[in-house]
């Protein structure tokens, strides 16, 4: 896996900005694996990312009991928001949607290391740190196809 991007992100606000140039860049069959600590802002990103799509600030829920929330944006592919921090193992993804996300949707995943080997070698991941009172944002994949997509659209 290669590091394609690195942002520094002051705050809150800035990681939501990012989730809504995401939006814009995401497409059908891509999954986005957003990896982080409790509290890294993984859901924030989220959040930004799919009011985006959606175009209004709806309410975005962890989906941290549900293990996954869907939304269906006028223009664009499904967006599948999974939280696999419960998931017993890659095995239950089958009956969360999984195969039909990969297939037609954005798959958006909070603690993919969760999902085995269940991630497509296209996967796109995001690793949010903290970085002083702010945090950084590592873009990493083994698909070299990513970097040309995240070239000059997530800096703002």
């Amino acid at each position: 896996m290669q590091t394609l991007l690195t942002l520094t992100l002051a705050d809150e606000a800035a990681t939501r900005r990012l989730g809504g140039r995401l939006a814009l860049v995401l497409a059908a069959g891509d999954v986005l694996a957003l990896e982080g600590d409790l509290g890294a802002g993984k859901t924030t990103l989220a959040r930004g990312l799919i009011q985006a799509a959606l175009g209004r600030d709806e309410p975005v829920p962890s989906p941290t009991f549900t293990l996954v929330q869907t939304y269906e944006p006028a223009d664009g592919p499904a967006i599948w928001h999974f939280d696999l921090y419960r998931l017993g193992g890659p095995d239950e993804l089958l009956e969360l949607g999984w195969d039909e996300a990969l297939a037609a949707g954005v798959a958006l995943v909070e603690w993919p290391e969760r999902a085995g080997d269940a991630l497509p070698s296209a996967t796109l991941w995001l690793r949010l740190e903290e970085a002083g009172a702010g945090r950084r944002a590592v873009f990493e994949a083994e698909d070299e196809r990513w970097r040309e997509r995240l070239s000059g659209r997530l800096v703002a």
